[in-house]
């Protein structure tokens, strides 16, 4: 099955906006037109002014796809003197309409239906979200692992949601004192437990993170046709 194509540009109104840490917030947003959608895809939101200036941003979609494609959530990160992000995290509240644009992406996409494992830094775990609950939602939690590398606990996105078997958090800078591991970063121990036979590694982060995961998966025998990356830089 062929990803979905994107749509033309529609409104979806603020349903929920949901505090995931002190810089980011989610925003569940119902579709005036339901458009089907994979995990990974991701959506552009256009913000028009009344002069008639747009600015046009990019943001991964957190939820898991259903049936109805009624709704999406998006999670963004609220950055210094982001025109985008700024007016979404502090102008913007529930019954409010926004332009949004998707799905979009073909690539870094997961059906559900195989062996996949994750791997997300910071804020890259947001499509990697979209895949364990699609996983979880179908009774296929077997099929993931999601290894998750964040600076310190108050970083942390969907911190209630995300503990389970087939989570792993790896902390870079500050860990909380139930954690096992000391902090620092990701190495091939963090990951070798997690790479099920025949998986996908589905990996999204800056560009540093990026790379520096593939040569771990590299070193633990995963093949390069198995490895599918999404790098993101500042989106204002």
């Amino acid at each position: 099955m062929d990803a979905p194509a994107p749509g033309r540009w529609q409104s979806a109104t603020v349903e929920e906006i949901i505090e995931e840490t002190e810089r980011a917030k989610s925003f569940r947003l119902a579709l005036s037109e339901p458009t089907a959608y994979l995990a990974g895809q991701h959506y552009l939101v256009r913000l028009t002014a009344p002069d008639g200036y747009t600015a046009t941003r990019s943001y991964s979609v957190a939820s898991a796809p259903d049936a109805s494609g009624e709704r999406i959530e998006i999670t963004v990160e609220r950055l210094e003197d982001g025109e985008v992000s700024s007016y979404l995290h502090e102008v913007v509240v529930i019954g409010d309409r926004l332009d949004v644009r998707g799905p979009i992406g073909g690539w870094f996409v997961w059906r559900g239906d195989t062996p996949a494992l994750l791997v997300g830094g910071g804020s890259g775990v947001v499509p990697l979200m979209a895949m364990l609950r699609l996983a979880r939602l179908s009774g296929r939690a077997d099929l993931v692992r999601l290894v998750v590398s964040v600076r310190s606990p108050s970083w942390l996105y969907y911190a209630s949601e995300l503990p389970g078997p087939e989570v792993t958090v790896v902390y870079s800078r500050e860990a909380p004192p139930s954690s096992p591991r000391a902090p620092g970063h990701l190495v091939e121990a963090d990951l070798r437990d997690s790479v099920l036979p025949k998986a996908t590694a589905y990996v999204c982060g800056s560009s540093g993170f990026a790379d520096h995961v593939t040569g771990l998966l590299t070193a633990l025998d995963v093949p390069a046709h198995q490895i599918r990356v999404e790098r993101f830089g500042p989106t204002n």
